[in-house]
Parts: C-alpha cells; sequence; structure tokens
C-alpha cells in the first residue's frame, strides 16, 4: 500500500513531489531528493528518480545480492552516465526493503526510515546523522515570527552552504549523490522473515509526524495504516502543518514537504 502527496517549494509554491517510490515483486525503493538550492542544478527529485531506477535494475537482476554493493554500483553507473562531480551534484535519500523466503533485508542512508514490526515489537532503521547537524538560522527566524517569504528562502539558502560542506565526508551526514563511498556508510539490518509482520517506509514529510511534529508514535502510524490507508496518515501530518502556517511551532524549510509512505504486510 502507497500513499504520496507533494509539498511546496521554498518559494511556497506548488511543484512536482521529488519522493520516489518503485515497487519490485521482492522489494521497496523509496527515494526523497533534496531540493536544489541553485537554479542551475539538476533536482533532486531528478536524481531520485533515476536513482531508483537504476536500483530496480540491479535488484531485478541479482535478487540476493549485497544491499550496500548495489547502492555503490546504482551510484556510480549514475556519476559516469551523466558526469555528476561529487560535492557539486542532486542527491537523494534512499530506504531499500528486500525480503526472500527467509529473511528480510533494509537499508536506510539518510533520512528516510525503514519502521519494522516483528513479534517482539517495533524495531526502527534510521539514519539520523543529519538531525543534529542542521543550521539553525533559518528555524531561530521562524521561531521569532519570520514567517515564510524571500527572506526565509535566502536564510534556508545561506543554511545550505554549510550543509554541503558537511555532505558526505566524515563526522557530518551521508547521501546519495556522485560518490559511491557513501553507500558503505548506509544503515542496514536483517531481519528472520517469520519475525516481520509489517513494514514502512517514510519519507521524513511523513515521519517527521513522528519525530518532530510528536502527533503519534510508529504503533499509531501502522494502526492508521492498516484501518484507513496510508493515506490518512499522510493526512494527519498535513493538518499539524496547517495549523502552524508559519513554522512558530515546528520550524520547517517548506510549509509542505513532500510526502511517501509505504506500507508492506507480511
Amino acid at each position: 500500500m502507497v500513499a504520496e502527496a507533494a509539498g511546496v517549494g521554498l518559494d511556497g509554491r506548488e511543484r512536482p513531489t521529488e519522493d520516489r517510490v518503485v515497487l519490485l515483486p521482492h522489494a521497496v525503493l523509496l527515494a526523497d531528493g533534496a531540493t536544489a538550492l541553485r537554479d542551475d542544478q539538476r533536482s533532486g527529485g531528478w536524481y531520485a528518480g533515476q536513482l531508483c531506477a537504476t536500483l530496480a535494475r540491479h535488484l531485478t537482476a541479482d535478487p540476493t545480492a549485497d544491499l550496500r554493493a548495489v547502492l555503490s554500483t546504482a551510484i556510480t553507473d549514475l556519476a559516469r552516465e551523466y558526469a555528476l562531480v561529487p560535492g557539486d551534484a542532486p542527491s537523494s535519500t534512499i530506504a531499500m526493503l528486500r525480503w526472500t523466503g527467509d529473511r528480510v533485508d533494509a537499508l536506510v542512508l539518510a533520512d528516510s526510515p525503514v519502521i519494522a514490526f516483528t513479534h517482539t515489537g517495533v524495531d526502527p532503521l534510521v539514519d539520523d546523522r543529519i538531525a543534529g547537524l542542521l543550521p539553525g538560522g533559518y528555524r531561530q527566524r521562524l521561531r521569532s515570527g519570520g514567517g515564510y517569504g524571500p527572506d526565509h528562502v535566502a536564510a534556508v539558502r545561506t543554511s545550505g552552504v554549510t550543509t554541503d560542506r558537511l555532505r558526505n565526508v566524515p563526522g557530518g551526514f551521508w547521501v546519495a549523490e556522485a560518490d559511491p563511498a557513501a553507500a558503505a556508510e548506509a544503515r542496514v539490518r536483517t531481519w528472520p522473515r517469520g519475525e516481520v509482520t509489517a513494514v514502512l517506509l517514510t519519507s521524513d514529510g511523513v515521519s517527521c509526524g513522528v519525530d518532530d511534529y510528536h502527533l503519534f508514535d510508529w504503533p499509531d502510524v501502522l494502526a492508521l495504516a492498516v484501518d484507513r490507508g496510508p493515506a490518512a496518515v499522510l493526512t494527519e501530518v498535513r493538518d499539524a502543518e496547517h495549523a502552524d502556517p508559519d513554522g512558530l511551532r515546528w520550524p520547517r524549510p517548506k510549509r509542505h514537504d513532500d510526502q511517501a509512505l509505504v506500507l508492506v504486510r507480511f
């Protein structure tokens, strides 16, 4: 079960989502392209789509391949094909879920978590290395009532310069871009298939409802997705953002981020 919804750009205008979801017979891929902060740069949504398509080809060709190796190869392929330069290329998170007859494997790189539900409880696979590194200038401005507008866009772009220096370097955070070495930094986990009852994959436009807004916890999200469908979860998050239109309670780069949620039931 899949639900997706587009957010808005930094300027507050509607534009196509930069999240991507690909469903395979034995796997699910979810990517969240990073919003480009320069007009001369390819969009994160473009890169997320290319990344998912390339990963899907490799996983179809070798369904049991090591997930980090598959990701490294995909990043290498895209960098070579499109002449992408590390540090000056579009980027994307990636969450991968792959199952066989006896096991369930997952990989996350950057902030698109995979939440597994087993017979013994909730087992989140998260990569939160970026959370403590994000510059706070625009957040302080929003908290003080600055609101969204041209000055906010300028503040986010300034913060983005600092963020770029921390991308794919030791002590910073890791994301799919043009350097295949980032794949070795991905978080991975394996569960016996018989132990897993359900798995959620989300972009941070949905996980913020748990991590930042504290609207619900992961069991609540699963229950809501099962009872009313994954779109109901997206609606709850969006309603909370509509109640905080100027980012006073929850300072965030955009009023509404793109949303993607996948529910896999075993």
